[in-house]
C-alpha cells in the first residue's frame, strides 16, 4: 500500500457531479484542481449501509474542506452510473457537494493497494495530499466500520500549519515549538 511521502497515482475517471443525468457526469484526472490540497476517501460498494453514512458526513463538512483550498473525491469501483442511480435514489446523497469517481477497472485502487484481498473492493481508505501531490495522511478501516471525517478534516488543517501540533490539536490552538 502506499503511504506517507509517497506520490498519489495518476488516475482519469468519470466522476458524477449532479444527480440530473443531463449534467451528471465529468472527466477528473490528477490534474483537475492540481494546486489544491486533495481529500480522496474510498468506499467499498455502492447501495450498501455504512458507505452513505461516511459520504454524508463527508458532504457536511465540503464547505470547511473547500474554505482549506482542498477539494474532497470520493471513489469507489462502481461505474459512474450506479453512482447516479444511487445518488438519484438515496435523501442524503442526492445533493452531494463533490465529485463521485468510478474506479471500474480498479486501476487507481490497485495502484494504491487497498483493493480487499477477499472482496476486490476498495478498503475504507483516505488520504490526504497536498498540492504537489504527495500523500501526507493514509487512513484505513476495516469494511465494516465508518471513518470519522471530522478527525480527516483536523489532521488536514494540522498539516497545513506546517508545525508540531500534538495529541487532539485543533484548528486555533497553540502548535509546539521544539526547545
Amino acid at each position: 500500500m502506499l503511504t506517507i511521502g509517497d506520490a498519489f497515482p495518476a488516475y482519469d475517471l468519470k466522476a458524477v457531479v449532479s444527480s440530473d443525468p443531463r449534467t451528471a457526469f465529468q472527466q477528473i484526472s490528477n490534474s483537475s484542481d492540481a494546486s489544491k490540497w486533495k481529500v480522496v476517501f474510498f468506499w467499498p460498494k455502492d447501495f450498501t449501509f455504512v458507505c452513505p453514512t461516511e459520504i454524508a458526513a463527508f458532504g457536511r463538512l465540503n464547505g470547511e474542506f473547500n474554505d482549506r483550498d482542498a477539494v474532497v473525491y470520493g471513489v469507489s469501483t462502481d461505474s459512474e452510473f450506479v453512482h447516479l442511480a444511487w445518488r438519484q435514489h438515496h435523501d442524503d446523497l442526492r445533493d452531494l457537494p463533490f465529485p463521485m469517481l468510478a474506479d471500474i477497472k480498479r486501476e487507481l485502487s490497485s495502484d494504491l493497494g487497498i483493493l480487499d484481498k477477499e472482496e476486490g473492493v476498495c478498503l475504507r481508505a483516505t488520504f490526504i495530499v497536498d498540492p504537489d501531490g504527495v500523500i501526507r495522511f493514509v487512513s484505513v478501516n476495516d469494511l465494516s466500520v465508518g471513518r470519522n471525517p471530522q478527525e480527516v478534516l483536523r489532521v488536514l488543517d494540522a498539516l497545513q500549519t506546517d508545525e508540531l501540533c500534538p495529541c487532539n490539536w485543533q484548528k486555533g490552538e497553540e502548535v509546539l515549538k521544539a526547545a
